[in-house]
């Protein structure tokens, strides 16, 4: 019998596009989610250890796209990342970490693996908490783990993003779209469908574990060629604008979500620009999707979903 992926948090964006990239890939799949998303699903809640054992028994390889709400990462991320740890090492399989960049804080010039974890705000050090626990659940022999990290994503089912309502619903919609920060920084943008394929090609082999990698995205763009690119494809020329610190800090006041992104204000202000030459070295060659293919393909994802 085939080796068995384990998806947790499989009706996320990630987590579905991580699902049909194994699919595609003729894996057998477990989808699992709190609700467990279609007929086909697995029903499990993965921040309780009989959750996580549930959901990962039997598993070969597991995939942690499951997260708390963006505002309670603080106070639920590590209890959540410290069951699925129990669950991975009850099944004596391999973890794949679906991971961001806040680990490092601001950094000067491209962003490498090996930079030290300097992160000062809440959620950069809680990610840093996490990370540290699940490499010494490796280094010391618990499990076997693998960390896959990436920038700002856009992408088909991308919508609870700093892109996707800001950007592509508003396209769609006709309303202004706007870049949060700095319109001429460049910034490393990943498209979904290329961060699922990085993540399952590090549970594919052995040698991707021990370590983070740095998940291989197109170019680095900056907001305002970003926000070209999608007028260009949206057609009718919607306006387009930057949200600078100040409308950030307004808009905060009476939005939730805006507010939780001032802390990561350092990622919009300056270059954030991610180096993903490790990956591409260990396991290419390597195809990313242009920036035109992937916001011609998520707007067209947009208009459906109306």
């Amino acid at each position: 019998m085939s080796e068995l992926h384990v998806v947790l948090g499989a009706t996320g964006a990630i987590g579905a596009a991580v699902v049909a990239e194994l699919t595609d890939r003729g894996h057998r799949v477990r989808a699992v989610s709190r609700n467990g998303g279609d007929p086909d699903g697995f029903k499990a809640d993965v921040a309780t250890t009989e959750g996580a054992v549930a959901a990962c028994e039997g598993a070969d390889v597991v995939y942690q796209c499951a997260q708390p709400p963006y505002a309670g990462w603080t106070e639920r991320f590590p209890g959540l990342v410290d069951a699925v740890l129990t669950g991975v090492e009850a099944a004596g399989a391999k973890l794949v970490m679906a991971d961001n960049l806040y680990v490092y804080g601001p950094v000067d010039g491209p962003m490498t693996e090996d930079h030290p974890y300097e992160a000062a705000y809440p959620k950069g050090r809680v990610r840093a908490e996490i990370d540290r626990l699940i490499l010494r659940a490796h280094d010391s022999g618990r499990i076997r783990a693998a960390l896959g990290r990436a920038s700002d994503y856009y992408g088909p089912g991308g919508v609870a993003t700093i892109l996707g309502p800001n950007v592509f619903a508003a396209a769609v919609e006709g309303r202004t779209i706007r870049w949060v920060g700095d319109l001429d920084q460049p910034h490393t943008v990943s498209y979904l469908p290329d961060i699922a394929a990085a993540l399952a090609t590090l549970g594919e082999h052995d040698h991707a574990d021990g370590r983070a990698w740095h998940l291989p995205a197109a170019d680095a763009v900056t907001g305002r060629e970003f926000l070209a690119l999608v007028r260009a494809a949206a057609g009718g020329s919607p306006r387009s604008a930057g949200l600078g610190r100040g409308a950030e800090r307004l808009i905060g006041l009476f939005n939730p979500t805006v507010r939780e992104l001032a802390e990561t204000r350092y990622q919009r202000d300056r270059p954030f620009v991610v180096d993903d030459s490790a990956f591409r070295e260990a396991f290419g060659p390597v195809q990313v999707t242009p920036h035109e293919d992937g916001v011609s393909a998520t707007l067209d994802w947009y208009r459906h979903r109306r």
